[in-house]
C-alpha cells in the first residue's frame, strides 16, 4: 500500500482497495501487470525531439508525415499531449516540458525540456508555437519565461490557450469541447 500510494491520485483509501485488489480477489493478475510494467519500462523512454513517449527515437507523432510541423504546441506533461490527441482538434506536433517553473519547489529552466525545445526553433520549420500551460501561477511563470528567454526575438507567432479552461487548471482533464473553445480562444502574447 505504501509504493501504491506514492503513485500519483492513489491516496490511502485508493492504495488499500487497489492492494487489496491485486492480493486478495485477484491474485492471478498480478503477473500479467508485472509483466506489462516491466516490459513498458524497458521499451519505453522519450521520444528524442519532443519528450513525448516512444518506443523508438521519434515518437509515432513526431515521425508522422501527416502532422503540420510549422505548429508546434507546448505542453506540461504527457498526459497534457494525450488529452490533446484524444480530443482531436490539433494537427500539428508538440513539445513537452516534463513540469513547469516552480521554485518554490526547486524546478529552474534546466529541469524542463528547453534544450531540444531551442534545438526545433533553430531549425526554421516554426511559424506558430501555441502554449498549452495551466492558468495557474507556476503555468503564468513558464509561459513568461519562455515568452522573454527563448521566443524574445524568433519571428514565430506566440500564441496561448486560456479561454475555456478554468482558472487553476489543467488540460489533462478538461473534456473536448472546453479544449477546442481553449484552443480557438487562443491570443498572442
Amino acid at each position: 500500500m505504501q509504493a501504491l500510494k506514492r503513485l500519483p491520485g492513489l491516496g490511502y483509501r485508493s492504495a488499500e482497495k487497489v492492494a487489496l485488489h491485486l492480493i486478495v480477489e485477484n491474485p492471478k493478475a498480478n503477473t500479467g501487470l508485472i509483466d506489462c510494467l516491466t516490459q513498458a519500462a524497458e521499451v519505453l523512454g522519450p521520444c528524442n525531439t519532443c519528450g513525448n513517449l516512444a518506443e523508438d527515437q521519434l515518437c509515432s507523432l513526431c515521425a508522422s508525415e501527416e502532422r503540420d510541423s510549422s505548429q508546434l504546441c507546448i505542453v506540461e506533461g504527457v498526459t497534457d499531449l494525450f488529452a490533446m490527441e484524444r480530443a482531436g482538434i490539433f494537427r500539428g506536433l508538440y513539445h513537452v516540458l516534463h513540469g513547469k517553473l516552480a521554485p518554490v519547489r526547486g524546478v529552474g529552466p534546466e529541469n524542463l525540456n528547453l534544450r531540444s525545445l531551442e534545438k526545433r526553433l533553430e531549425a526554421g520549420m516554426v511559424k506558430e508555437v501555441i502554449l498549452a500551460l495551466g492558468n495557474d501561477m507556476e503555468g503564468e511563470a513558464t509561459c513568461h519565461y519562455l515568452n522573454q528567454e527563448i521566443f524574445a526575438g524568433r519571428e514565430i507567432e506566440l500564441t496561448r490557450i486560456g479561454f475555456g479552461l478554468p482558472s487553476g487548471g489543467g488540460v489533462t482533464y478538461a473534456d473536448e469541447v472546453t479544449l477546442r473553445s481553449a484552443l480557438d480562444g487562443r491570443k498572442s502574447m
